[in-house]
Order: structure tokens, then sequence, then C-alpha cells
């Protein structure tokens, strides 16, 4: 079924909002969790330097909601909301993905976390940010469907950590804790999948995903003779 664009108006930031509702609670609730002095079991670890998980947290937070609205049809016709809110999701995205990695580095590994998850946890980040940063040098170069196909790729990698909630339950539920090998593959998979969609949406985009199509670029390629 196609979707109209009033649909599109709500369903896909509305659908993209939830995928990143599940994190962002949590992310919030382990703020709270370490506020009080006396984290639990699970936060401990971040206790003694909590910096980069808050700035991770608000950096998440705000790359995935906010982001979300960027692709309501409505709104991204809208040149000044589309790009004065890119001035936000950017940054956001940036620091969600270098506060990541300073994570993954620093404070010691999560249960069942093992050599797998770390390099992925690097890869994956390395590759948000330059995402990020392509993206924006596509646009400033005038290049926007190089512009949209790179921030996809950048808000896909960031919506991750909503997919893997649905990649763990299923096992959480079945089996229960997973090991190191189970993790690996559910932590990948969620990565894998929403990198498959924004290659899919990239290669075969819809009227309505259309992001920014109505700027005109500010540079041209020279004729050649």
């Amino acid at each position: 079924m196609t979707l109209t664009p009033k649909r599109a108006n709500i369903l896909i930031p509305a659908a993209l909002i939830l995928l990143a509702l599940v994190p962002s609670l949590a992310g919030i609730a382990r703020l709270a969790d370490l506020s009080t002095g006396q984290p639990s079991a699970a936060s401990a670890r971040f206790f003694a330097a909590p910096l980069p998980v808050v700035l991770h947290i608000l950096g998440a937070t705000l790359f995935g909601m906010l982001g979300a609205l960027q692709f309501a049809p409505s709104l991204r016709r809208r040149n000044r909301w589309h790009r004065i809110a890119g001035r936000f999701v950017v940054p956001a995205g940036l620091l969600a993905a270098l506060s990541g990695m300073w994570m993954t580095l620093t404070y010691p590994w999560a249960n069942a976390d093992g050599v797998a998850v770390y390099l992925a946890r690097l890869i994956f980040g390395a590759g948000m940010a330059l995402s990020l940063v392509l993206g924006v040098t596509s646009i400033l170069r005038g290049r926007v469907a190089a512009h949209r196909a790179w921030m996809l790729r950048g808000y896909a990698i960031g919506m991750a950590a909503g997919t893997q909630v649905f990649t763990h339950l299923p096992y959480y539920l079945l089996i229960g804790q997973p090991g190191e090998g189970p993790r690996a593959v559910m932590m990948i998979s969620a990565w894998v999948i929403n990198l498959a969609v924004a290659e899919a949406l990239i290669r075969r985009p819809a009227p309505h995903l259309r992001i920014a199509a109505h700027i005109q670029p500010t540079w041209r390629p020279t004729r050649q003779a």
C-alpha cells in the first residue's frame, strides 16, 4: 500500500520515534540511576567516569527524535526547517557516535560482550560519524542525492539501538541471557538490518522519501568542451 503524503507526514516519523523511544527511555533511566550515587550493577561500570555515557545518551536521544522529523514530507518541503534542524541533528549524531566509541575504548565490557561486539561498536561508530560528515560535505557541494544517501546511512546506524531491542527480545523470551556468540550475532544483525533498509531506500526511493529534492544545488559541473 502506497502512503499518501498526509499519512507519510504522520506514520514515518512516528514509527522512527517509536523505534528510538526504547533506547532513549533506557538511557534516561540510566542517567537517573547514576544520579542516585548508588548505581545498579548494570550502571556501576559508568560511575567512576560518567561523562561519556551522559554525552552519548543526550546526543543519541536528540539525534533519534529530531532526526525522525526530517523524514516528514511536509517538514522537508520547508527548506528553513530542514536546514535548521540539520544543524542540530548532525552535531547530535556526531556526539553520539564519537562518545559511543569513547565508551567502547574506556569502559569495562558489558556482560556477554566480547571481541566481536567490541570491534563492531568501533567500526559502526566510525561509519556513522563518517556518513554524517560526508552527508554535510555533499550538500555543501550541491550533491543532494549523495547528501540524502549518506544521511540515511548515518541515521540507520544510529537507530540500530532501537532495532537491537527486537533482535534480542526473542532470545531473551525463549532462552534467557545470551552468551558471547549469540550476543554478537544479535548486536551486529541490527546494524546490518538497518543498513540494508537504508540501501534499499537509496536505490529505490519512494517519492515521499526524497529528502530535500526541491533544494537547488549551489554547485554546477562545468560544461566540457
